[in-house]
């Protein structure tokens, strides 16, 4: 019988203790004795997000099929146990054994959004391991890195011992080789990590070094030893098909935020929006075989009992085999009463028939994309959406029963006017109109619907947009107002409503996403200060993340209000992710001649994907 690492006592006086007792349906045990790695691999956030996440998932699934190696499961404590943890001097442990993470051979966590990065610090500091990977002994785990924001990992270089830049399906195998080969042979963490960087698509921060110019930009990079490269290669799990995928997920106790099984389609996308960072570093498209598809989804049925299945995709009905799948689907879930989900739909008579299919019980709202409110601005980050487009896509929306559209759309972009601004409300307008138009009175569900939603635009790393500036809070809201004002002059207003995003924590957010090694120490300030679960907007604190900056003798205008020259050298050009930054600038000024480029499938862009060998690049 497991002994819990939470007694009754506390369990009873916090929210959610499902959260952290593990024993889940498919959750893996092990016996310890019995395996040479132990793996904790931590999503920095509460559970529920935490269980909904498919990269730990696959990972999980992937690693646990090794005799030799346990991995488990880590997430944040919420704020009632964090405080309890303590005052009691609890150490955070994993959800399987119980045992504290700091036993652990490895720790690893998935860094999905930059507002997570000081509970990144919490979990370090519940554990008992220094928040320095410099400061770490031999009796501490190696951490370890990964996700999206690892393709820039200088702000929190100081925190890790090494990052995994791409998919972990590639190298993980010959890591874990290594690290049992330097057990056996009695190597220090120091060499270990050494021999770790020359695995492909390892960084370690520790072995190079970063110099500064006067102003404040970088110099250059460079390893610290010839016997470790200058540029990391990202890692692409080329074949997907035949690449491992939990058939058997672990089932959480309590409802996830994502309650559904996850079936992943494809990986990459065809469409490469500019501003999109997710379209450029999971290049080239990739799709699985749709008879594979068919089998991963029985068997999801059979060992979850989930009531609802997502298909996984950066865009939907771009995956050649979807209506075949549909197909399949629709005949396996009405049975069983499983809800088909389609998220990233492309606003086409495609979509709208398939959606029809999905759909024909329950008529919930549909969701679209446009991302700006007119042809100029769209054709600048290139979403290849026409008027027409939404409109045909709306109006075969009406008549096939549904009365609630959601648009949802960016405020801030580059070359942004006021007209563009206005394009927002205006558009919502003509949908509404639509509406009215193409459903006659009686048939009317009462009133449509039109929800618009703007958040405001955030130049990530690896996206032709990263040379682009910011806006201070107060602009962004002044933006957001002119839309909002716009609306209630709308002839529809009533049919229209809008939500907007919040513009403080925007800001904080573009600082890190382009930031450099010197905010690690303003991370670790913010930490000091009480600041964590900042992407919950009850425990962000915008004074103390630009207090804390500046405290550390940096410009937060640095990092957001400057336009970068091309010329300038990026955090983050030392990763080669198979995407050339001649490519982005080349759509960086593509873009400001409001000009489109054509989807990979029409014609190839010459990006540099094509250099790992497979996808979409070789269909022709």
């Amino acid at each position: 019988m497991r002994k819990l690492a939470l007694d009754d006592e506390i369990l009873l006086t916090i929210e959610k203790p499902a959260r952290y007792i593990g024993n889940e349906v498919n959750a893996v045990m092990k016996d310890k004795s019995e395996v040479a790695v132990r793996f904790a691999m931590c999503f920095p956030d509460v559970y529920e997000i935490g269980m909904s996440h498919l990269g730990i998932q696959i990972l999980y699934d992937m690693f646990n099929q090794r005799d030799d190696i346990w991995c488990e499961r880590v997430y944040s404590p919420w704020t009632d146990l964090d405080k309890v943890m303590r005052e009691k001097h609890i150490p955070l442990f994993a959800l399987e054994s119980q045992d504290p993470v700091k036993e652990f051979d490895f720790l690893c966590f998935t860094i999905q959004y930059e507002m997570c990065y000081t509970n990144i610090l919490q979990v370090l500091d519940l554990s008992g391991i220094p928040l320095l990977a410099s400061e770490r002994t031999e009796e501490d785990p190696i951490v370890i890195g990964g996700g999206p924001c690892s393709y820039n990992p200088a702000p929190l270089a100081d925190f890790f011992a090494l990052f995994y830049i791409g998919e972990g399906e590639t190298q993980y195998g010959n890591l874990f080789e290594l690290y049992k080969k330097a057990k056996a042979d009695g190597l220090s963490r120091e060499e270990f990590l050494h021999e770790a960087a020359k695995i492909e698509g390892l960084y370690v921060p520790a072995l190079y070094e970063v110099e500064y110019n006067e102003d404040g930009t970088i110099c250059c990079m460079k390893p610290k030893y010839d016997d470790i490269p200058v540029k990391i290669k990202k890692q692409v799990q080329v074949d997907l098909t035949n690449s491992t995928y939990p058939e058997a997920p672990v089932v959480p106790f309590i409802k996830a935020t994502q309650d559904r099984m996850v079936l992943e389609i494809q990986r990459g996308c065809i469409r490469g929006c500019r501003f999109c960072q997710a379209g450029m570093i999971y290049r080239p498209n990739r799709e699985k075989k749709v008879d594979h598809l068919k089998d991963v989804a029985a068997a999801l049925i059979k060992n979850t009992g989930h009531e609802e299945i997502s298909l996984s995709s950066l865009s939907s009905s771009d995956y050649k085999e979807l209506d075949e799948l549909i197909t399949f689907l629709l005949d396996i879930c009405k049975e069983k009463k499983i809800n088909i989900s389609l998220p990233s739909l492309r606003i086409d008579a495609f979509s709208l028939d398939i959606m029809q299919k999905v759909q024909d019980v329950k008529k919930s709202s549909l969701t679209f994309a446009p991302e700006a409110g007119t042809q100029r601005l769209r054709n600048v980050i290139n979403k290849g959406l026409t008027v027409d487009d939404i409109m045909n896509g709306s109006k075969q929306a009406f008549e096939g029963g549904w009365n609630k559209v959601k648009f949802y759309f960016m405020l801030g972009l580059p070359t942004e006017t006021e007209e563009d601004m206005r394009g927002i409300p205006e558009l919502a307008n003509d949908v509404a109109a639509l509406y009215y138009d193409t459903v006659p009175k009686e048939k009317r569900a009462g009133k449509c619907q039109i929800t618009i939603s703007t958040s405001f635009f955030v130049p990530k790393p690896f996206t032709p947009f990263q040379w682009a500036r910011m806006y201070e809070p107060s602009e962004y809201l002044g933006r957001a107002k002119i839309v909002n004002d716009h609306v209630k002059e709308q002839l529809n207003r009533k049919s229209i409503r809008y939500n907007w995003h919040e513009a403080y924590v925007t800001v904080i957010e573009g600082i890190l996403a382009r930031g450099d090694r010197r905010l690690c120490d303003a991370i670790v300030k913010v930490y000091e200060k009480g600041g964590y679960y900042d992407a919950w907007t009850e425990y962000f604190d915008y004074d103390r993340w630009i207090d804390s900056i500046k405290e550390c003798g940096l410009d937060p205008d640095f990092y957001t209000m400057r336009e970068r020259p091309l010329d300038e050298v990026f955090p983050w050009d030392f990763i080669d992710i198979g995407v050339t930054k001649q490519f982005m600038i080349r759509e960086w000024e593509t873009a400001h001649k409001e000009t489109v480029t054509p989807n990979c499938r029409m014609r190839c862009s010459a990006c540099g994907a094509k250099s790992y060998g497979g996808g979409v690049c070789y269909e022709n």
